[in-house]
């Protein structure tokens, strides 16, 4: 299959996981991406762990390995002026620029969006910062436990307060910094059609605090209707009831009823038909406003069998239920293992690596990007194409390309 971005340049100066998150889907996609890090210290996540892989004397963190699969890496510390030249005549090549250093921080090398989109018109430089390349904020570092603080979502995660162990909570991965790289990897595939058709790339302003604000989604929607700040309600849906975790006789399991139909159908799997006429639960408004009676005895009953006994009643009845799994039970479950979700890219310094595989599929095939997680440095000779030889070994000697 040829991938849609097939023959796409990119020419990834980002670390840790917005930057990389956008550029891995661009390689699933099908972009040549090359990855230029510091020579002797890499992407930051390069050390993030425990836990480590191994492969060969290489050891990696596993966060590193989850966001950079289908990469070239080439070293280069263009704090230097050679460094930075060769990252400029690297930048002239590529279709696409990401970046995520502070506001500002890549112009004393040339390196930033005026500089490089004057001198090439048809690149599309894409920037990530926490809170964008303006504003009162503009010169603070983003980090997404901040920005998850900062854009209201911890206000909305956690038990309610006055609950045992109620409070805000993070998040348990980075939402912000993955929603971020989403957003942008979609803005670089829009500026690449509009080039298609103007021959005009584009300078994409991306920040992880304007994305949390709009991924806030129906909360934020509540907030700007009622006037009123949603609250933390733990595991409940402020909207929909029933639709949260019960705990069963063995382990507990999620019912998710999204209309009056599925709540009737529901009503009578537990034995209570009439809850189905009573006027304080017939529609989704009147379970929300009774939500505190209704629950407990949707509570009582379901820890009254085993998880299964209603999984397989729910099933047939048409309730979307299901178990809470560890990430171990979800990756083994039988429709991942069908659909494929866990797969060993290989063929690199860094030997078979386990990963969770692209969520895409176009015309009934995968498009996970064939090549593994790059060792650092370990394609520094494609920068033969930039550079001679005997100059790429100059620079190799002074440590400027690892």
């Amino acid at each position: 299959m040829t991938k849609p971005l097939a023959g796409i340049r990119v020419l990834d100066l980002s670390r840790v996981l917005a930057g990389p998150w956008a550029t891995q889907l661009l390689a699933d996609l099908g972009a040549e991406v090359i990855k230029v890090e510091k020579p002797g210290v890499g992407d930051d996540t390069r050390h993030w762990g425990p836990p480590w892989h191994e492969h060969d004397g290489e050891k990696v963190a596993a966060y590193f390995l989850a966001a950079n699969r289908g990469k070239r890496s080439v070293a280069i510390d263009f704090g230097t002026e050679e460094g930075a030249a060769l990252v400029r005549k690297m930048a002239a090549d590529a279709d696409v620029v990401v970046e995520n250093f502070k506001v500002g921080g890549l112009k004393k090398f040339g390196l930033d969006a005026e500089s490089l989109r004057a001198a090439h018109p048809r690149l599309i430089y894409a920037s990530i910062t926490g809170f964008g390349q303006d504003g009162p904020y503009a010169p603070r570092a983003g980090y997404d436990y901040i920005i998850q603080g900062m854009g209201g979502l911890m206000s909305l995660t956690g038990l309610p307060d006055g609950e045992p162990g109620g409070g805000p909570m993070r998040v348990g991965v980075a939402v912000a910094d993955l929603f971020t790289g989403m957003y942008t990897a979609n803005a670089i595939l829009a500026a690449l059609v509009r080039r298609a058709e103007t021959g005009e790339g584009a300078t994409i302003d991306m920040a992880l605090f304007d994305t949390q604000l709009a991924m806030l989604a129906n909360q934020a929607s509540n907030a700007l209707v009622s006037g009123k700040d949603p609250v933390r309600q733990g595991v409940g849906h402020p909207n929909i009831v029933p639709y949260q975790p019960f705990q069963a006789e063995d382990q507990p399991i999620i019912i998710a009823v999204g209309n009056d139909s599925q709540f009737a159908k529901l009503a009578k799997i537990v034995g209570r038909p009439h809850w189905a006429e009573d006027e304080r639960y017939a529609t989704n408004a009147a379970r929300v406003a009774h939500r505190d009676e209704l629950v407990p005895k949707i509570a009582a009953i379901i820890a009254s069998e085993p998880a299964s006994f209603w999984l397989d009643r729910l099933e047939e009845g048409g309730i979307p239920a299901g178990p809470i799994n560890t990430i171990s039970q979800a990756l083994a479950d039988p429709q991942a293992v069908h659909r494929g979700a866990k797969l060993k890219a290989g063929g690199g310094a860094l030997g078979d690596v386990p990963m969770v595989g692209c969520p895409i599929r176009l015309d009934g095939k995968r498009i996970d990007a064939p090549l593994p997680p790059p060792a650092l440095g370990e394609h520094g000779d494609i920068l033969s194409e930039w550079i001679g030889g005997d100059e790429l070994d100059a620079l190799r000697a002074k440590g400027i390309v690892g």
